[in-house]
This record gives C-alpha cells, structure tokens and sequence, in this order.
C-alpha cells in the first residue's frame, strides 16, 4: 500500500523558510532506522547519511561514489510585519506569490503561544459597495492582510512581529490525483523517504555512499542546500522538486513543461543550472530498461536545489528528478500519483546502480 498518508501530514504540516522546525521534526520520524547518522545544520537542514550496504565497493578513485539528494522543507508563505491599531495583521512575504490567488483565504498563524486560525483578504470595498473600477484592480501582495478575529489588545498579546504565516487547507485526494498546499515542496520530501524505503524492500543495496538532505530555504534563493552542498561535497546531486505542468486550459502546448500521467520528470535545465547530459542519459537509459515512465523537462525560469550541489566547492554532477504539479505556488497545487510513484521508482533504482 502506497504511503499516501504521510505526504498528506508533510503538506499540512507548516514550515515556511527560515521556519521548518516542525516539518524537520516530522521527518526526523519517519527516518528513524533508513540512515546510519542524522543531524541539523546550522541553517536548519536534516543531513541524513547512508554507507554502502552490499555491490561493488568503492568508485573510480577506491571511496564510494556520495550521491546527494537535495528535497526542500519549505513552503511559500508569510511572516507578520506589522500589527495595526485595530488588530489586523500586515505581512511580509517569504517566497513567490501571484496576488490572484490570495483573495478570501483562511489561513493559519503559528505563534510561539500556539496555532492561531484567520482569515486573509485585501484591503477595499466589498462586493456590494464597490465600483466597476474598483473591482478591476488585482491588490499587490502588500495589501493584504489577516484577521483572527480577536480584539487589538488580544492580538498582540498573542502575535509577535516575526510569527508566521501559511494557507490553511487539508490535502485531499481526487481521482489519481492529490491536491494540496506546500506539495511544493513535501513531494521531495516524501521521495527522499519513500525513495530509500523503496530501496530497502527491493534487497538490491547500494554500493554508493547516499546523503538525503532535507533543505532549508529554498524559496527564497537555494540557501539549506548552498551549505548543506558544501558541508557534503557530493560527487553527484540529484535536485529533487516539482515543476509545472501546464497541461490545462489556457496555455500552449508548446509552454506544458509536463503532462500529468506521463511520469517523472528528468530535468535537464532551468534558471539555475544545467544538467550533466552524462546524468541525464544514464537516468533515462535506466528508465527504459526498467520501463519507469519519464518524461524530458525544460523550465523557463525558476531554480531547484540540484543547482546548489553541482556549484558547492569543487562542484558535482547534477540533474533533476521533478514531479509536474498543476496550478504551482496556490493551495490547489495538484500532482497525479502515478509521477510521483515513478519518480520514488528511478530513484531507489538509480541509487541501486550507482558504482
């Protein structure tokens, strides 16, 4: 039976960046008896590391080849900039955020004094007291702000500057799919877990030396896994993620990036790095041999872990392993669960023939 359950605790666990405690201590769990050492970095990062267990030993220079996989903790969201006289909450936001898609949303504060629930909005005029005009404009990230419905004295009794802030939705399950907030980027995170249980059932070992790091900081500029990366010093990176997938209404094909149900995504390249074509031609041989669906992906922009570990001081041979996610960065975000079965597959099958 396919652990479903845990990838829906991951995204509804909150975590923004700089703010992953809770989701690093969920994994923590989880991991217990997968690796032979576990420990937080000074930025927040769970580095958990595996030594060979059966094949060949050693790589061309007699250690073992140390392959890192990247899988970041966070999630988009906010942090409280300010509280007004009358009790409202002003926000500062941590990661990308289209405006369009932050009108009337409930949403929870987590405060040192526990969580909070509330509502967000923009400031303005309601439907029935609005214009034509008014009712054009799409508010900046800026104008929004959130109610928890208490008085301003109570407010700040319970909120500090610098709590946080995220969408409070439960994850669900719709035909094949999952739909969810933060499965950017829990889906990493269940397949840096799932990947090496996957492993273990399949008796094959691994002769490679495995590090799953589980990053902070990755929406705002790749920061968990620019030190995790250097702290590893992996010979190959393996940047695990989502990506968009397109496939709706709206856009061109020619802009899809993936189609849903057509399985994982081998990344070849995105703002942040390019992939080693040697990696890329190894994994999808793999995947043909293996019969694991894939698919090539190219990204316009944006950027993922896997460009933090091919740069990490002497540098290290990377590529992406990717999930396509409809309706990215909203609390519909949506993956079909047979990429992400395939995804876990090439995993656990490339681990299995590292040398």
């Amino acid at each position: 039976m396919e652990n479903i359950d845990l990838l829906k605790r991951l995204c509804e666990t909150p975590g923004v960046p700089g703010r992953e405690e809770r989701v690093r201590a969920l994994i923590e769990k989880e991991v217990k008896g997968l690796f032979d050492s576990v420990e937080t970095d000074a930025l927040g990062s769970l580095i958990c590391r595996r030594s060979p267990r059966g094949g060949k030993k050693g790589g061309k220079s007699g250690k073992p080849t140390r392959v890192m996989l990247l899988c970041h903790m966070d999630e988009i969201g906010f942090y409280v900039s300010s509280i007004d006289k009358n009790g409202y909450l002003w926000l500062n936001p941590a990661g990308g955020f289209d405006p369009r898609n932050l009108f009337s949303r409930r949403v929870t504060v987590v405060t040192g004094g526990g969580d909070l629930a509330g509502v967000m909005n923009p400031g303005g005029r309601p439907v029935h007291i609005s214009s034509a005009k008014d009712r054009e404009k799409v508010p900046e990230v800026k104008e929004f702000f959130v109610d928890i419905g208490f008085p301003a004295a109570d407010v700040r009794k319970r909120v500090k500057i610098g709590d946080y802030v995220v969408m409070n939705e439960p994850a669900i399950e719709i035909g094949n799919k999952v739909v969810s907030k933060a499965l950017d980027n829990r889906v990493a995170c269940w397949l840096g877990i799932e990947s090496i249980r996957k492993l273990d059932a399949s008796g094959k070992g691994h002769s490679c030396e495995v590090v799953v790091a589980f990053t902070t900081q990755e929406e705002v500029g790749l920061r968990g896994a620019k030190t995790a990366s250097h702290a590893v010093a992996p010979d190959i990176g393996l940047g695990i993620d989502v990506t968009l997938s397109c496939d709706t209404p709206g856009v061109p094909e020619e802009e899809m990036v993936t189609r849903q149900g057509a399985g994982f995504g081998l990344h070849i390249k995105d703002s942040s790095f390019i992939a080693d074509h040697r990696l890329v031609d190894e994994i999808e041989s793999l995947a043909k041999k293996s019969r694991i669906p894939y698919q090539r992906t190219i990204l316009a922009a944006g950027g993922q872990d896997g460009a933090a570990a091919q740069q990490a001081a002497a540098g290290a041979r990377a590529v992406g392993i990717v999930v396509g996610t409809r309706y990215i960065h909203t609390v519909t975000e949506m993956i079909d669960k047979k990429d992400l079965y395939a995804a876990r597959d090439i995993l656990a099958s490339y681990i299995a023939t590292v040398a």
